[in-house]
């Protein structure tokens, strides 16, 4: 039987690559997603992936939604928390509303979605969970202190986590990827983009494929003697 696996933030982008990486891989897959239904269903109908939408920053939606995938799928074997969302700004001109609903979004629904699969990973013992960190959270970034707090908050849970799940054949590593072609990167102005990209050595934003690649390797069966740590896929912009 496959194992299943669930992609928050998996119908578009790096989550979407990841969705479609994991399924090609033969897992059964479970993508969430927060708004667009349009998108969604132009997503099911592209890669025949279900796809669930709940918010990831509500607890309770979280166990709802992770009652049903397993319902539908079966228990959760994997685990990837994608889901994010900017809302850039200095700190002195950011407002409360901005700083919280990045938090939330993104470091509070790592606690969410993993907090409903662990039970059921312990049982069984086994269990793979990846987090989408960011360049960003290792460097810092002018005008991201709420997004860049988030990302460097999923290192730290990582660890955390990793030394929880060990003994029970469960795995918690994070990615930190940098700048990866997608919609939240191309709205960056042009002249800041091509900045951006003449200080990656390897010449180039990365791909979304690129992360789904790495996620694959964390997730394997036979990679549980790797945990605790985080993957940095971004073509040698950050290094240390």
């Amino acid at each position: 039987m496959a194992r299943v696996a669930v992609v928050t933030g998996g119908t578009r982008g790096i989550g979407k690559a990841i969705s479609i990486a994991l399924k090609n891989k033969g897992y059964a897959v479970a993508a969430n997603y927060a708004s667009s239904d349009a998108a969604a269903e132009e997503f099911r109908k592209e890669t025949g992936i279900p796809a669930y939408k709940f918010d990831v920053s509500d607890f309770k939606a979280c166990q709802a939604a992770i009652a049903k995938i397993t319902s539908d799928l079966g228990p959760v074997d994997i685990l990837v928390n994608n889901a994010g969302i900017t809302r850039d700004g200095t700190l002195h001109r950011m407002s409360a509303e901005s700083w919280q609903s990045v938090i939330d979004t993104n470091i509070g629904s790592c606690f969410n979605m993993s907090r409903c699969v662990i039970e059921s990973m312990r049982e069984r013992k086994f269990g793979r969970i990846v987090n989408i960190g960011s360049i960003n959270g290792q460097a810092g970034q002018y005008g991201q202190v709420n997004y860049a707090a988030a990302k460097s908050g999923i290192h730290g849970f990582t660890k955390a986590l990793a030394q929880e799940g060990a003994a029970q054949n469960i795995t918690v590593n994070a990615i930190a990827p940098g700048y990866v072609d997608t919609d939240m990167v191309r709205a960056v102005p042009p002249n800041v983009l091509e900045k951006i990209v003449a200080r990656i050595p390897v010449g180039r934003l990365g791909k979304a494929e690129d992360i789904a690649r790495g996620v694959l390797f964390l997730v394997a069966d036979d990679a549980d003697f790797i945990t605790g740590s985080t993957m940095s896929i971004n073509g040698g912009q950050h290094m240390y």
